[in-house]
């Protein structure tokens, strides 16, 4: 089989979809992964529109379930290689600290760390016997800025961004590369239907309700200057040809300004910054 292997988990929309798309036109053979197939619809349009139909494999993957996860492995022995993987399943968890149960904080890591992990393991052996592969850790400007409002999914992004520089040192001696992609705001469903606020934060008598309302305020602002995800879609696609490439890559407008600038100064005056805009 001379066609590379991809497999994209979280294919069912935003990075996950564009990136299938990419790939398959790049000249891939998409394993796109879900966990609920039958929202692979859009995607399968798509694909037939780009006339690279042909090319995608719709599958269905539960990054949280073991079950699931085994069933896939075992049609990845079938195929018998992968040469990239990119781990994108994930969704947003919002509210304030304070009112959020510690079960929506497991609830996160579960996908957003836990299910990298897991997945990951499962293909792991066949990329060292390989002695090739790169695997694409789908991560967030959240991983390296916090944000008031969102700690499940800052935290479980800063997890997955040190998890991601323990493994480029373990697996780099066997030949493979560990990537981590940083976007900014981008049109995508996770700040929609992707993010999750707990129900507590939403109440009018809860006590953060007022800063709900201008965090709220502030992203709406932004709306009109997010960037199209197929951008993204085409950075990980360049990243996957690329012969030992660099660990991170922010992308977005003012990311790699904000990173720069959060190391640059004092706390005391980032925090300033930052919550003078709330105000």
């Amino acid at each position: 089989m001379s066609q590379p292997v991809v497999v994209v988990t979280g294919s069912s929309s935003g990075f996950g979809l564009h990136t299938c798309l990419a790939f398959a036109k790049a000249g891939y053979r998409v394993v796109a992964t879900m966990r609920n197939t039958d929202r692979g619809e859009e995607l399968i349009q798509q694909a037939a529109l780009l006339n690279v139909g042909d090319s995608i494999h719709v599958y269905p993957l539960d990054v949280t379930s073991e079950q699931s996860i085994q069933s896939w492995k075992g049609y990845m022995e079938q195929i018998g290689r992968i040469d990239i993987l990119v781990n994108n399943a994930g969704y947003a968890g919002a509210g304030f600290v304070e009112e959020i149960p510690i079960n929506e904080y497991r609830k996160q890591f579960e996908t957003n760390v836990f299910g990298v992990i897991s997945v990951t393991q499962a293909i792991l052996p066949m990329m060292r016997e390989q002695k090739l592969g790169k695997i694409i850790n789908i991560s967030s400007i959240s991983g390296r800025i916090a944000f008031p409002g969102l700690s499940p999914y800052i935290a479980s992004k800063h997890a997955l961004e040190g998890w991601s520089e323990s493994l480029r040192l373990e697996v780099k001696p066997f030949g493979l590369d560990v990537i981590l992609i940083e976007p900014g705001s981008y049109q995508t469903n996770i700040w929609s239907t992707g993010k999750q606020v707990t129900e507590r934060s939403l109440q009018i008598d809860s006590p953060y309700y007022p800063f709900m309302k201008k965090l709220e305020a502030l992203l709406k602002e932004g709306e009109s200057s997010f960037g199209e995800p197929n951008e993204v879609a085409q950075l990980i696609v360049k990243v996957a040809k690329q012969k030992n490439p660099p660990l991170r890559f922010p992308i977005g407008k003012g990311v790699k300004q904000g990173i720069a600038l959060k190391h640059l100064i004092p706390w005391q005056m980032w925090e300033k910054i930052f919550l003078n805009k709330l105000k």
